[in-house]
């Protein structure tokens, strides 16, 4: 009986042990948490554009602007762009060959005029994101133009995690 017993604290002390150690947040070198990451599985794939869509168009009728759409060129450039970030592996504005958002815009065939573009790298979810573009005052100003009719928005995520979002707004 006495073994039993003495085997139960053992194994109920090593379960114990296991649990709180899970529960201990993972510090990075710099002593700050690592970051939790933000996994985009098929179906948030299809719904980001459109939440993300419905972010935009709340803090622009918050603003009282006019809602922007969607546009499918200016989701191709953003999605161009995402995948250039990555591949340089540095959030900017100019791709690897030296272009620039007006640059890709007119290589996916979109006629209208760039009023701005927000980037980012993360590895947190779209509305994390917006907020964070939303805090910078010439970002904001661009996603808030009142002249703005349209928007696109793509990103690529690594494997490892890192999310490059880019998002476009014209008229």
């Amino acid at each position: 009986m006495l073994r039993r017993a003495v085997l139960s604290a053992i194994l109920l002390s090593t379960v114990a042990a296991c649990a709180t150690g899970n529960t201990r947040a993972r510090i990075g070198p710099d002593g700050l948490p690592l970051p939790t990451v933000y996994r985009i599985n098929s179906q948030d794939a299809a719904a980001i554009p459109f939440r993300m869509l419905d972010g935009v168009n709340t803090l622009r009728a918050a603003r009282g602007v006019p809602a922007v759409q969607l546009d499918a060129q200016l989701n191709a450039a953003a999605a161009t762009h995402s995948r250039d970030m990555a591949i340089q592996n540095r959030p900017w504005h100019f791709g690897s060959d030296g272009s620039s958002p007006l640059d890709r815009l007119r290589r996916v065939g979109y006629s209208g005029q760039l009023i701005g573009e927000a980037i980012s790298e993360s590895y947190e979810n779209e509305m994390q994101t917006l907020s964070v573009w939303m805090e910078d005052p010439d970002i904001r100003d661009v996603i808030l133009d009142p002249s703005a009719t349209r928007m696109g928005v793509a990103w690529l995520q690594e494997d490892a995690g890192k999310i490059w979002w880019t998002m476009v707004i014209a008229r």
